[in-house]
């Protein structure tokens, strides 16, 4: 494309909107997304249309893409997830809400006739993620942390163990970040001797650093998981988002085919896909390494327990889950929540302690939370 001068109405719109996205970026605290990054070193890589079609494990007659450095991400992960040597796949996707459409894809071709089983507090993505895999579900009650109620769980699947089960695991739940604890969940498919099952654990924003936590969530392949997907642009941040679906190799085979045209072969959700996100990704992995990733776990769990203790001097009856980046309470004025963009539901609102988050902006948003009589 030739570098046109844009008119000057268009050129003045771009202005207002980089000002704005400036602006709105500034303040945020309400949702999972890390901006403490800089990418300025792939900015080169922009003028070319990378394009990672198909499987990354398998070349493609279509070389202008990222596949190298794709395969290490998923190496990474699979890694981090305790994958089962040699048998371990996945790909770079869009975000989280794909990856768990992938697994509950890959879940539907192991088991036809399998009924997913989910949490009330589960993403919003999963419900119409089953619609669109004609998949029936069941919703199972939660704890008041958010977390799954394992009785309710038991008993439910006890009702229907004539048919496998597919179950959608959380790993940091949206509103308060409550993980399943997905060896549980395993020791009740054993108690009931369900042995048709598939678990996939969405660890949207959790997944992404509870590795690094002491004692270690159980939520990865080694606690009986089938499949995990995580967001790129959340904990470790990215300008676009994206995400990770790390999944056994065996069932990933079942839907593979081959693809003439582009040289490889069909195992993705979508056909094209954005080979600059993997470059993202590969670059904060290489920069930051595990013990980096650990150091912004540290970071953002300290500024989170922290807030808790704060918004509690203040009288404001503050919570989180136990090694939660995530902080709870009650909802404030409607100004409040526009000013820093707080995500609410049932009258509750919360702050997400990422990485860049420091104690100044707590303090900050405390601040403007006990300056309006009606927030307390």
């Amino acid at each position: 494309m030739k570098k046109n001068r844009l008119a000057a109405p268009d050129a003045a719109a771009l202005q207002q909107l980089l000002a704005r996205v400036a602006s709105c970026t500034k303040d945020f605290l309400g949702y999972p997304v890390s901006k403490d990054f800089d990418y300025s070193p792939l900015l080169p890589f922009l003028q070319y249309p990378l394009n990672n079609l198909g499987d990354p494990f398998v070349p493609s007659t279509y070389g202008v893409g990222s596949r190298e450095m794709e395969k290490e991400v998923v190496s990474f992960f699979a890694d981090l997830f305790r994958a089962p040597e040699n048998d371990w796949w996945g790909y770079v996707t869009n975000g989280g809400s794909e990856g768990n459409l992938y697994g509950l894809y890959l879940a539907r071709e192991l088991y036809p006739k399998g009924m997913v089983y989910y949490s009330e507090a589960t993403h919003y993505s999963v419900q119409k993620n089953l619609h669109l895999l004609n998949m029936p579900g069941i919703i199972i009650r939660t704890l008041p942390n958010g977390e799954i109620d394992y009785d309710d769980l038991e008993h439910t699947i006890s009702m229907n163990r004539h048919l496998p089960v597919i179950m959608l695991a959380n790993i940091g739940t949206t509103m308060t970040e409550a993980r399943d604890d997905v060896k549980r969940i395993k020791d009740i498919l054993r108690k009931l001797a369900i042995r048709h099952h598939y678990i996939h654990a969405d660890g949207a924003l959790s997944g992404s650093y509870s590795a690094f936590l002491a004692p270690r969530p159980a939520f990865d392949f080694a606690d009986g998981a089938d499949s995990i997907a995580i967001s790129g642009h959340k904990f470790i941040g990215a300008p676009i988002p994206c995400g990770v679906v790390v999944a056994k190799k065996s069932n990933r085979d079942r839907i593979a085919r081959s693809v003439a045209y582009i040289g490889s072969m069909d195992t993705t959700i979508t056909g094209s896909r954005n080979g600059h996100s993997p470059l993202f990704l590969w670059y904060a992995i290489k920069c930051l390494g595990v013990a980096g990733l650990e150091e912004r776990a540290r970071h953002s769990l300290a500024v989170a327990a922290y807030a808790v203790e704060r918004l509690n001097e203040n009288g404001i009856a503050a919570w989180r889950n136990r090694d939660a980046i995530t902080v709870v309470f009650p909802d404030p004025p409607a100004a409040v929540r526009q000013r820093w963009q707080l995500a609410s539901e049932n009258g509750w609102s919360h702050l997400v302690c990422m990485p860049n988050v420091n104690r100044q902006q707590v303090d900050a948003f405390i601040a403007t939370l006990t300056s309006m009589p009606a927030a307390i």
